[in-house]
C-alpha cells in the first residue's frame, strides 16, 4: 500500500506492528513478525530517518502520528511529482526541437500487435496535459471502454475528454453503463453516423491511428508525433465534433421498469435515456436491449411520451423533448 511513497514491504509492516505495539523492541519485533535480526535493524533505521519511527534512549520504538508523518512524505512525493511534471514540459519541448529538422520517418512510428497497441493507447492518455480526443468505433480490439484505467487518472490531472461514438457503437453489450459513468466523470460525447477511423488524440502532440491488420493477422497503428499529418487529423476531429449529435444520458441509477407510470406529469429518468439513444439515431431494438426493455413497453413509453407533450409524430416529440430537455438528467426526488 505504502510502496508508492518509497517503503519496502518489510517497512511497511513494521510501522504497522508499531501502530499497535508502541515502545517495541527491535527483538520483539524480528519474533512477531518473523524477521532476522539483520532485516529488522535496516528496516528500523530507515524509518527512524525518513521520520515515521522514534527511537528512545533505551532502544525502544513507537510510530509517528500517521497524519503527521506519512502527510510529510505525500508532500514530499507530490513536490517531486510536480518538479517532475515541469521537466516534462522542457524535455517535451527539446524534443520538438530536436524532431523539428527530422524526415517523416522520424515522425511516424508503427505498434504492431495487440499489447503494443494497448500500451501506447495508455500512453497517450498519460502524455495529455490539456485535452484528449477520441474516435470509438467497434470493434474493440486493444482495449475495451471499461479497461481504460488511463482516462479516470487523466480527468484526474484536469484533462478534458472529448469523444465521438460512431453509431454502432451503442450496440456494443454494456456500453450504456460506460457511457453513462464517462459522462458522470465530466467527458463529452458525441454521436456521429459513422467515422472513418479510430483515432486517440493527446494536445496537439501525439495522435494514435489503428489501422488495418497486418498479413500475419495482427493489428496494426501508428503513432504520429507533432506534423502537418497530425495537424490534418485536429481538423478531421474539430470537423465531426462540430457536426455531431450530443449525448446525454441520464446518470442517475434507476431499473429498468417493465410498466409505465399512468400518473406521472413527465418522463423518468429511463424515458430519458430513451430519448437520448432515439435523437442519437439508435434503433428501436437497439435501444430496448441496452434499457432492458421489451420492444412493446418501449413502443408504450413512447406513445406515453406524445401524448404528454401532445405530438403526434417521433418528430415532433424529438423536437419537443429537446426544446423541454427532456433529455438532460435530473436529481433524484426525495419525500
Amino acid at each position: 500500500m505504502l510502496d508508492v511513497l518509497g517503503l519496502e514491504p518489510d517497512d511497511e509492516r513494521v510501522y504497522r506492528a508499531l501502530l499497535g505495539q508502541p515502545n517495541s523492541t527491535a527483538v520483539t519485533l524480528s519474533d512477531q513478525l518473523a524477521l532476522t535480526p539483520p532485516q529488522v535493524d535496516s528496516t528500523l533505521s530507515r524509518l527512524v530517518a525518513w521520520g515515521l519511527v522514534i527511537r528512545s534512549a533505551d532502544e525502544q520504538f513507537t510510530a509517528a502520528p500517521p497524519a503527521m508523518a506519512l502527510g510529510a512524505l505525500i508532500s514530499q512525493r507530490r513536490d517531486g511529482l510536480r518538479a517532475a511534471e515541469h521537466a516534462l514540459v522542457t524535455f517535451a519541448e527539446e524534443h520538438r526541437a530536436a524532431m523539428t529538422p527530422s524526415s517523416i520517418v522520424d515522425l511516424i512510428e508503427v505498434v504492431t500487435g495487440v499489447d503494443a497497441i494497448r500500451h501506447r493507447y495508455l500512453q497517450v492518455q498519460q502524455a495529455a496535459r490539456t485535452q484528449v480526443r477520441t474516435f470509438i468505433t467497434a470493434p474493440f480490439i486493444a482495449l475495451p471502454p471499461e479497461e481504460n484505467t488511463a482516462e479516470p487518472m487523466a480527468l484526474g490531472r484536469g484533462v478534458r475528454f472529448r469523444a465521438v461514438l460512431d453509431r454502432a457503437v451503442l450496440a456494443e453489450p454494456g456500453i450504456i453503463g460506460d457511457a453513462i459513468d464517462s459522462l458522470r466523470n465530466g467527458v463529452q460525447l458525441r454521436v456521429a453516423d459513422e467515422l472513418p477511423m479510430k483515432l486517440m488524440l493527446a494536445d496537439a502532440e501525439l495522435g494514435l491511428v489503428p489501422l488495418a491488420t497486418t498479413p500475419a493477422g495482427e493489428p496494426g497503428a501508428v503513432l504520429l508525433h507533432r506534423s502537418g499529418l497530425l495537424d490534418a487529423m485536429d481538423t478531421l476531429f474539430e470537423t465531426v465534433w462540430r457536426t455531431a449529435h450530443p449525448l446525454e444520458l441520464s446518470a442517475t441509477v434507476e431499473e429498468a421498469e417493465t410498466t409505465v407510470e399512468l400518473g406521472a406529469e413527465g418522463p423518468t429518468n429511463l424515458d430519458r435515456r430513451l430519448l437520448a439513444l432515439l435523437l442519437a439515431g439508435v434503433t428501436d431494438l437497439t435501444a430496448a436491449t441496452q434499457l432492458g426493455l421489451s420492444p412493446r413497453t418501449l413502443h408504450r413509453r413512447l406513445r406515453r411520451l406524445m401524448d404528454i407533450a401532445g405530438v403526434r409524430t417521433r418528430m415532433q416529440l424529438g423536437g419537443h423533448a429537446v426544446r423541454h430537455g427532456w433529455t438532460e438528467a435530473q436529481a433524484p426526488k426525495w419525500t
